[in-house]
């Protein structure tokens, strides 16, 4: 394996931090970091923007056909173009949250996605996170990671981040969604939200992005078959 080609895939539910670690892993390592979520919010965008029923598995069949997804590297992380529109901030709007599941649910819309999450993170190098990387996406990824906290501090990091955002959200609505979520993701028939059998779990409640990220490097001296992923220049 030459160095810098390995891949390490990052799986949790929503809330558990995935996307920051994924992005500073990613950055210390100087490859490339692939947030399939945020895949599936910009087709939820797109659903929602059609006036399509995120539950209609052929009409959101139909839109993923069609749609144009692409991610980019950015100067604040990555760059998210949906049919040519930075829609970067834009799939993060409560009402994407909300659908995301449901239209991630149907085995078409995952089908469609798996080959394009697969094409991105061909040439290795890559921090890919999202809740079937290391199950399905990427099952001989080099390192596998399942991030996990408790449903309250995830609830609590998704109000703050919203309520950042200007939008007036309370805990306990907040909290009501990410239980939604999980069990959505947790029960769906295809690719549902597991840890793979040889992922490491970290938990990340009560620790920062930097102590998680620090966590997983750890766990490249230690796992083997590792050499690839050295963080020696």
């Amino acid at each position: 394996m030459q160095t810098g080609k390995c891949s390490i895939a990052i799986d949790g539910p929503a809330g558990a931090g995935k996307s920051s670690v994924a992005r500073l892993l990613a950055k210390r390592l100087g490859f490339l970091h692939i947030d399939t979520g945020a895949l599936y919010r910009a087709l939820t965008l797109e659903v929602l923007r059609n006036s399509v029923k995120p539950t209609d598995a052929q009409e959101v069949a139909k839109i993923a056909e069609q749609a144009n997804i692409e991610i980019t590297p950015g100067s604040e992380g990555i760059r998210v173009l949906l049919n040519g529109e930075d829609v970067t901030k834009a799939i993060r709007e409560p009402m994407v949250s909300e659908n995301v599941s449901l239209v991630a649910q149907h085995p078409e819309v995952r089908e469609y996605l798996l080959v394009l999450q697969r094409q991105l993170a061909a040439d290795g190098g890559t921090v890919m996170d999202g809740r079937d990387i290391g199950t399905v996406v990427l099952p001989e990824a080099d390192l596998k990671i399942f991030l996990t906290a408790s449903a309250e501090e995830r609830a609590r990091r998704r109000m703050k981040e919203l309520r950042a955002q200007g939008y007036k959200v309370t805990y306990k609505d907040v909290l009501l969604s990410i239980r939604a979520r999980d069990n959505l993701d947790a029960e769906r028939l295809v690719a549902p939200l597991r840890a793979a059998t040889d992922a490491v779990p970290v938990d990340t409640t009560g620790k920062d992005v930097d102590t998680v990220v620090e966590e997983i490097l750890g766990h490249l001296s230690t796992v083997g078959g590792l050499d690839g992923c050295s963080t020696e220049q």
